[in-house]
């Protein structure tokens, strides 16, 4: 595994990696690592090619950036997290669009969005969001030409390689493909807030 590790003041570090299906097991190597006592940190924060490691306390910072890129996450083997269900009616405005560009019919994108299990990898864009990872990859989706100026709450959209439902209405490029009405992706009054945390599995039903 490659890796860069940037130190963020004292008590905080950015890992990068140079393949993004490795920042799952790097993630889990790192709480794995918390809760055994091995490390002494607050938070492990994926992103895309990414973890954020903060509240660092009594880590040696430069001994943690020449270990970490020759850390082997081919031995890890993270815990599954909670299965999450999550009830869509299946008519989006870009269904047509996505199963052009998977040359396939729009049953066979439904079905193959239903059949998949998917991972939520990391949180951004607007609290709740998870970008949802477990597509295979030759069904990555581009982007609409002209992004909406207001994409409804509950939208469930393909964009590259991810799924993910938008929490609340705001703008946005991804190909809508159908809406989750029941579903609340952000409560402040929840614990955790997030219905989607990063690990967390995710199916959606019809």
């Amino acid at each position: 595994m490659t890796t860069r590790v940037l130190p963020l003041g004292a008590h905080a570090v950015v890992i990068e990696v140079d393949d993004p299906r490795q920042v799952a097991d790097l993630a889990a190597r790192l709480r794995a690592a918390r809760e055994e006592g091995e490390l002494a940190c607050e938070e492990v924060v994926p992103a895309a090619r990414t973890v954020m490691v903060s509240g660092l306390s009594a880590v040696d910072l430069s001994q943690l950036m020449q270990d970490a890129p020759a850390w082997d996450l081919a031995h890890t083997d993270p815990e599954p997290g909670p299965l999450v269900e999550i009830p869509v009616t299946f008519d989006g405005p870009d269904l047509s669009a996505v199963a052009a560009q998977w040359a396939v019919s729009v049953p066979h994108v439904i079905d193959t969005v239903i059949a998949t299990e998917f991972t939520a990898a990391f949180s951004g864009f607007a609290p709740g969001f998870a970008y949802l990872t477990g597509l295979p990859e030759s069904r990555t989706v581009a982007r609409r030409p002209q992004p909406r100026p207001s994409v409804p709450a509950g939208a469930l959209a393909l964009a590259g390689p991810y799924a993910g439902v938008y929490p609340r209405s705001s703008p946005g490029g991804w190909q809508i493909i159908g809406v989750a009405r029941e579903a609340v992706l952000w409560d402040p009054a929840r614990r955790p807030p997030a219905l989607l945390e990063p690990g967390a599995r995710v199916r959606f039903v019809q």
